[in-house]
């Protein structure tokens, strides 16, 4: 009996020896680490812009990622990555979280979501009237072709509200504006934000053009399914938190200030918040 007691006694210390290990956190191994890691893509203004002479990022996901560093009292670590490559970094455990990530099903078998931190909405931009004041269902015709980038939120957008239009879809979105702006297209289908750069970087392009409903998406924080609840409440409070009291969208806001790009420039009836 003698014997089981011990051994019992010696499972029940390793039990809690793991329990301590465990407890530790998510948060805990990030301040021990005394660092944020974030994935960043080159030239994808207005969310991130490397500047190349100082090798300092800037951009509104980076104000966001900084602010949340600052609340964990650790340095934001800013790792170069690629849209398609993000979410692998957040599985792999490369990065603590990506940021600007549309909210999809498929996605969500991947990676966690936080709470939106902003909405963005789908639209076209082009140069052509008889695309303005549109339905999607209107829009959704033979006599209509679009461009957009393979593989991403906007394409599974076309695919769903656009399937009779004809759709050109190529691997960068610089090639989808080159068929607009070659006449290729009648119009780029994307997001409000990129829209909105795009429409002011490339004027051939067009306009921004905001097709009923309103289709807006979440975009959200991806979070490693082996986070731990704290880490991933509190992520989710913080991205609450300030889309409700307008940070985000201040942030944001400031982004687009480079390209001329203000609050009162936005379609009526638009907001971050949702």
């Amino acid at each position: 009996m003698n014997v089981i007691a011990k051994i019992c006694s010696c499972a029940a210390v390793a039990l809690s020896l793991l329990g301590t290990t465990a407890s530790a956190g998510t948060i805990e191994d990030i301040r021990a680490r005394g660092a944020l890691r974030i994935p960043a893509i080159l030239n994808e203004v207005p969310y991130f812009n490397k500047d190349p002479r100082t090798g300092e990022w800037q951009g509104f996901v980076i104000d966001m990622a900084t602010d949340i560093a600052r609340t964990l009292d650790v340095k934001l670590e800013v790792v170069e990555s690629s849209w398609s490559n993000a979410i692998l970094d957040v599985q792999s455990g490369k990065v603590d979280m990506a940021f600007a990530v549309t909210a999809t099903p498929v996605r969500a078998m991947s990676v966690s979501f936080s709470d939106p931190t902003y909405y963005n909405s789908f639209v076209v931009v082009s140069s052509k009237d008889e695309v303005n004041n549109k339905t999607w269902s209107e829009l959704n015709d033979p006599k209509y072709t679009f461009a957009v980038d393979l593989g991403s939120a906007q394409d599974l957008i076309t695919q769903q509200y656009l399937p009779k239009a004809n759709i050109l879809r190529f691997k960068t979105r610089d090639e989808a504006i080159v068929a607009v702006t070659t006449g290729k297209a009648d119009g780029l289908v994307n997001t409000m934000l990129n829209g909105l750069v795009i429409s002011k970087k490339a004027p051939a392009v067009g306009s921004v053009k905001v097709p009923t409903p309103v289709l807006a998406t979440p975009s959200v924080i991806a979070l490693n399914y082996g986070s731990d609840e704290t880490f991933k409440s509190f992520v989710s409070a913080w991205a609450e938190y300030n889309r409700r009291i307008g940070n985000n969208q201040t942030w944001i806001v400031k982004s687009l200030e480079p390209f001329g790009i203000a609050l009162e420039d936005m379609p009526v009836g638009f907001g971050f918040g949702g």
